[in-house]
């Protein structure tokens, strides 16, 4: 948008703080290259569109904005003489897009001294050579810094994702082995038990009908049911008097196994009753032996199926051999990274998960909104162990016009009101040194912003803490992941806002 034209006058700029140190010549060589423009209430420039300006405010009010999802975001308002804002990084070249960051408006008719880019640019490299080599030094190792400090918090995640996998891992792995020996070990008494009974001289129709009674036995172990404490309990005592009543050495101990495979007392008697007695003790220990090798097998196969729900976990987390942008259920991310975890959240923290299941699946970039998730998380862990170390994290998901939203609620300490302003900042963080980079939430803003044309809010009380990641149910352009690239791998400028 043009304003219109006014005079430039040399002694009113040299009144800007910006310009007050400029000599004579200076001051009129940017007067005869830069004009004055009076814009009325409305937008000076557009976020995106090419930098061709750089603007400094003589008299009024400008309010700075950038679009975040299908909202106009205020990022600063000021009425102070001499801000300023538009091509600030020209003198950088073509080395940086040469885009406006945000957009400006007036509120008020405004007058601005407007300068070219290009003269921009040759001015601070005509008249402030050092200068300029020391800003371009400070913008490129800052974006090196950042650059290589964000690989260090994805490798800190990683590490601490390792160790909770590893962890998750090791039980089921260590249960299937423990599991596997002690089958080994009961196989064998069996194969010996059957030797035993199989050289007594038994009549084939009473071994036929021991081998029907396992058959049937090892029925009734898959399909034993849950018990509580106090009915367990009753129902071993029984079986041990009915064991002691037959002569059954070590009642004691069949006695809890029989409970846990679902046999009874009744189950007993038919056995007693399809068996002569002198051969009772043997099919009941043999029986024995066939309960525990049931049994054995089923916590084996929970074992691996849990091991191998981990891995299905972990591939779905890390998002290997997907495409990076595609439509995906979040609650399957939020599942996955929730597993992953585990073991950082620990037992002293409850997790709610409160999921609208009838929400539609959306585009995304699923690896990366794991890292959001990742990052919101071990947040909340931090902020409830900052407390005391027990509380709650609910997962909440809804939907919420042509959005949908996922929410992250903890019941920590809550987030200071003199701080809440610079959460998102690049490196700021409340964590102990050593302990957090300060990327985690400048990360999960960028991604969710800046690449998912979403928004990212926090709302914070003692007690309640709330980050809500709002994502759009339809697809944008799947190439405008913020820095013009369409990689989604360099991260775009921090908001632009009038200094």
């Amino acid at each position: 948008m043009s304003g219109r034209l006014m005079p430039c006058s040399p002694a009113e700029i040299s009144s800007l703080f910006l310009f007050e140190k400029l000599s004579p010549d200076q001051l009129g060589r940017l007067c005869g290259e830069g004009r004055v423009e009076k814009f009325e209430p409305g937008p000076v420039y557009t976020e995106g569109d090419p930098a061709t300006c750089f603007y400094v405010m003589l008299e009024g009010s400008v309010v700075m904005y950038r679009r975040v999802g299908g909202d106009d975001i205020e990022v600063s308002r000021t009425s102070q003489r001499g801000v300023y804002a538009g091509a600030m990084q020209a003198y950088l070249g073509d080395r940086v897009p040469q885009v406006y960051q945000n957009s400006m408006r007036v509120t008020e008719p405004t007058r601005f001294f407007v300068l070219p880019a290009e003269s921009f640019s040759a001015v601070m490299r005509e008249w402030f050579p050092m200068a300029a080599h020391l800003l371009e030094g400070l913008f490129f190792g800052s974006k090196n810094t950042q650059r290589a400090v964000g690989q260090r918090e994805r490798l800190l995640a990683l590490g601490s994702l390792s160790a909770g996998l590893t962890h998750e891992l090791n039980n089921p792995a260590a249960a299937a082995v423990r599991a596997t020996a002690t089958l080994r070990e009961r196989v064998a008494k069996m194969r010996h038990k059957l030797a035993v009974i199989a050289s007594g001289g038994y009549e084939p129709a009473a071994l036929t009908r021991l081998i029907e009674i396992q058959e049937r036995t090892a029925e009734l172990v898959a399909k034993a049911p849950t018990l509580s404490p106090l009915e367990a309990s009753d129902r071993e005592d029984a079986l041990a008097d009915w064991l002691d009543d037959h002569d059954i050495a070590e009642g004691w101990r069949i006695a809890p196994t029989f409970v846990q495979a679902g046999l009874d007392v009744d189950w007993l008697e038919q056995v007693a009753d399809a068996v002569d007695e002198d051969i009772l003790p043997g099919a009941i220990g043999w029986l024995n032996y066939t309960v525990e090798t049931e049994l054995l097998m089923d916590e084996i196969d929970d074992s691996t199926n849990r091991i191998s729900h981990l891995v299905d976990a972990a591939k779905q987390y890390s998002q290997l051999d997907r495409a990076p942008y595609r439509v995906v259920d979040v609650h399957e991310l939020l599942d996955s990274t929730l597993l992953m975890l585990g073991g950082k959240i620990g037992r002293r923290i409850q997790v709610v998960k409160d999921y609208d299941r009838t929400l539609p699946k959306i585009p995304a970039y699923p690896a990366e909104l794991n890292q959001v998730w990742t990052n919101l998380v071990d947040n909340a862990v931090f902020a409830v162990d900052s407390a005391g170390g027990e509380g709650t994290l609910t997962v909440r998901t809804a939907r919420e016009g042509d959005r949908l939203l996922v929410e992250f609620r903890d019941t920590g300490a809550g987030i200071p009101p003199d701080i809440r302003g610079r959460i998102f900042d690049p490196f700021f963080t409340t964590k102990p040194v050593g302990e957090g980079t300060g990327l985690g939430l400048d990360i999960s803003w960028r991604i969710v912003v800046n690449k998912h044309h979403g928004g990212l809010h926090v709302e914070s009380v003692p007690g309640d803490t709330r980050f809500q990641v709002l994502l759009p149910l339809t697809a944008p352009d799947p190439g405008a992941d913020g820095d013009g690239d369409g990689d989604g791998d360099q991260a775009p400028e921090t908001p632009e806002e009038p200094v």
